[in-house]
């Protein structure tokens, strides 16, 4: 098999990326998916077994997700093939489904490497289900978004899905020392700078191997840069952050749930990772304001207040002022009392609704404006509440074939504890009126 400079049309004493150059030669030099391609890794009993079946590489750029897929047609001495879903259509599958045949009637099989595999469409997803049944091709697709809801069902049934990591600082470090094995020299950076490049890479095995490049480009003979000029040289890589896709709900879910948690400080720190990644600071608001009323509720009212003002003050201000207003916002609530009671209340409610169809009201609570409605009953025996002791007449409300029913539960915290012992109250009083 060729490699990409082969494959390419060009000689090897052609300039080379740094990144192409340290591409591994087997799976056992890929660095930080041990878990995949380490003694006990799952392609590696895969391929210990003898039978390679269609797969779904997925996880973030720069993990070793095309590295593997080419790897894994050399072990297995399969012709490889290497296709984009940006840039290829039906006409194209089709000219590789034939030459896949065509190999396969000569007794060679067909690894077919498909990048970015959600980008096709749900029939052109559909197109590959028969080669793959048949053996005509092993199927390896990467993708960066949750396969679950890019790919189609009848797909992800015929493949197996194996997660890529992103990697950790002590796999980019082992990059970064094959880079400086390879150009036989140091990375010119101090200590603090090394880290700093670490961190820019963000978990990204190929964007730290062309910061390094560009480092050494940059590096006049004998200067060390800090971690200063650094930055000034490299400029600042963006976070791995898509606001339409995965990143946009794993953060948004982590600060949900650190608000949740009463954690104010991780709720923070999600809160910077999305407006750092140009997350629209008014989504972040309306999740707050919904956060006030899913898990603060009555146990502090004012939360959704404060969620709203925090929102209507980004309105009005602006970034980069108005974002400290949800700042404010995200440890109001993250400290709050904590409370569901009314969130599930009003699911066990529409659930009871859902169930019980049409109930009518009693008529004691229903309006009588004609003659023949107060005739047939409306409204009689109605009680007036303000006109009855402590303001309250016990009557009940639900309808007839359906009896009481109890959804609202207050909790023991915050302004709830208030909510509870006034419940508590109107039931006893209930009970003593013959309300139920």
């Amino acid at each position: 098999m060729s490699d990409l400079f082969s494959a390419a049309g060009l000689e090897r004493s052609a300039p080379r990326p740094l990144a192409d150059r340290l591409r591994p030669k087997r799976l056992d030099e890929v660095v930080g998916q041990e878990h995949l391609v380490g003694p006990d890794g799952t392609i590696s009993r895969m391929l210990r077994s003898g039978s390679l079946g269609s797969l779904i590489f997925w996880g973030p750029p720069g993990t070793g997700k095309t590295t593997v897929a080419r790897l894994l047609a050399t072990e297995t001495k399969l012709h490889f093939e290497q296709i984009s879903a940006i840039f290829s259509g039906v006409a194209e599958l089709k000219k590789v489904f034939e030459a896949a045949r065509g190999r396969r009637a000569t007794g060679q099989g067909t690894l077919l490497f498909v990048d970015e595999i959600h980008r096709f469409n749900r029939a052109q997803q559909d197109s590959f289900l028969p080669v793959m049944e048949d053996g005509t091709i092993v199927l390896v697709g990467a993708t960066t978004e949750n396969p679950s809801f890019e790919l189609n069902a009848a797909l992800l049934s015929r493949a197996h899905v194996l997660t890529f990591r992103s990697l950790d600082e002590a796999a980019i470090g082992r990059l970064l020392e094959r880079a400086e094995a390879e150009l036989k020299r140091p990375l010119p950076l101090d200590e603090g700078a090394r880290a700093a490049l670490v961190r820019m890479a963000d978990g990204d095995g190929r964007a730290a191997i062309t910061l390094a490049e560009d480092v050494y480009r940059a590096a006049d003979p004998g200067e060390v840069f800090d971690a200063a000029t650094l930055a000034e040289v490299v400029q600042r890589r963006a976070p791995i952050y898509d606001k339409s896709q995965d990143g946009h709900y794993n953060l948004i879910s982590a600060l949900h749930k650190s608000v949740r948690g009463s954690d104010p400080d991780a709720a923070l720190y999600y809160l910077a990772r999305m407006l750092d990644g140009g997350e629209d600071p008014l989504f972040i608001a309306r999740r707050v304001v919904r956060m006030a009323v899913e898990d603060i509720g009555l146990a502090d009212p004012q939360a959704l207040a404060v969620a709203n003002a925090a929102k209507e003050a980004y309105d009005f201000l602006g970034s980069p002022e108005g974002e400290l207003a949800i700042a404010q916002a995200v440890v109001y609530v993250a400290t709050a009392p904590k409370s569901n009671a009314v969130y599930t209340a009003f699911k066990a409610a529409q659930r009871a609704a859902k169930e019980g169809g049409s109930l009518v009201p009693p008529k004691t609570i229903l309006n009588a404006p004609t003659k023949l409605m107060a005739t047939e009953g409306y409204g009689e025996g109605y009680l007036y509440d303000h006109d009855q002791p402590d303001a309250f007449s016990g009557q009940d409300y639900f309808p007839e074939a359906m009896g009481r029913r109890r959804f609202y539960e207050p909790v023991e915290r915050g302004f709830e504890r208030e909510i509870r012992k006034r419940l508590e109250w109107w039931a006893r009083l209930r009970r003593e009126r013959g309300g139920g």
